[in-house]
């Protein structure tokens, strides 16, 4: 759970709540992670859907809202299973002539009922404490599959490791699902930021953006992720940043628009490491190439603050 929710649900401050989860933690009753806290053993726990529904639903929201925009008209895509691609995929529903391949039971029953969507699903096993398909199964399904970009979720992201998750089966389907994509999106909100579990699914060097919310001003090791995988050659865009500027519409002629408190906000990288269409984002440019040290090195304290 979130420091956040914890703090609503007994009536309380974040402050006496961290400072509880602190004496806690040293009595072995749970693990800290950044921004909430875990049942012992997270590192090869995973909660299950009923659980992951209720966590971080507004960064979800604000995470699917921005996402959406990255899906154009007659795209095809493939989406993988978790409570976050399947808030995606509601707003999906309205892209005319989009084709996805999902292996999640949830994405494909969010768009079963959208006329201008075909929805196509794996093969494989039922994984039911997440709605998923896994297995040989499914990932012989998706050999010789092409398409344009892969949405993914997980348990943890790491600049030094990537995206990943608690199960092995999830995390074999989910590599196949990178295999067929030409640029891979990873959704995660800010609680996920330097969180690492059991199983890789999806290398830094493979995941062309990541679509998160913006971390609580006291997160500082969420920010420090940020930065570090910005570093690394990823195009962050951040949902919900306070006095972030950008359009508010998206670029997919069917994707909802984004509220405006859910503007977009880019973090500059040092360098693009591939060059990717737009699609609703503005490319991230280079630190080096911005003009004026001093500018620089505001942009930096600014992320670090955030």
């Amino acid at each position: 759970m979130s420091l956040r929710e914890l703090a609503r649900v007994v009536q309380t401050s974040e402050v006496t709540v961290r400072r509880d989860v602190r004496a806690l933690e040293a009595e072995g009753l749970l693990d800290r992670r950044h921004g909430g806290a875990v049942l012992p053993g997270g590192f090869t726990r995973e909660s299950g859907f009923p659980q992951k529904s209720h966590l971080a639903t507004a960064e979800k929201t604000a995470i699917a809202d921005l996402a959406a925009g990255l899906v154009e008209e007659g795209e095809a895509i493939v989406v993988g299973a978790g409570t976050t691609t399947q808030e995606l995929a509601r707003r999906l529903a309205r892209v005319p002539g989009l084709t996805v391949v999902t292996n999640s039971l949830l994405v494909a029953q969010a768009l079963a009922h959208a006329n201008r969507v075909e929805v196509v699903m794996t093969g494989g096993t039922l994984r039911g404490s997440n709605y998923a398909l896994v297995g040989s199964g499914a990932e012989q399904s998706l050999q010789g599959l092409r398409v344009s970009k892969a949405f993914l979720s997980g348990s943890g992201l790491t600049a030094e490791r990537g995206l990943s998750t608690s199960n092995m089966l999830s995390a074999s389907v989910d590599r196949a699902l990178v295999q067929a994509a030409a640029e891979v999106v990873v959704l995660a909100d800010h609680s996920k930021l330097g969180t690492d579990t059991m199983f890789q699914t999806v290398p830094t060097d493979v995941i062309t953006r990541l679509v998160t919310d913006d971390p609580p001003a006291h997160d500082d090791r969420a920010a420090t992720e940020l930065q570090a995988l910005a570093d690394q050659g990823v195009q962050i865009a951040v949902a919900g940043g306070s006095g972030a500027t950008g359009p508010s519409g998206s670029s997919g002629s069917g994707g909802d628009a984004v509220p405006a408190r859910q503007q977009r906000r880019d973090v500059p990288l040092p360098g693009p490491r591939r060059q990717v269409p737009g699609a609703g984002l503005r490319t991230a440019t280079a630190l080096g190439e911005q003009s004026g040290g001093a500018e620089q090195r505001a942009r930096v304290a600014d992320l670090r603050r955030r």
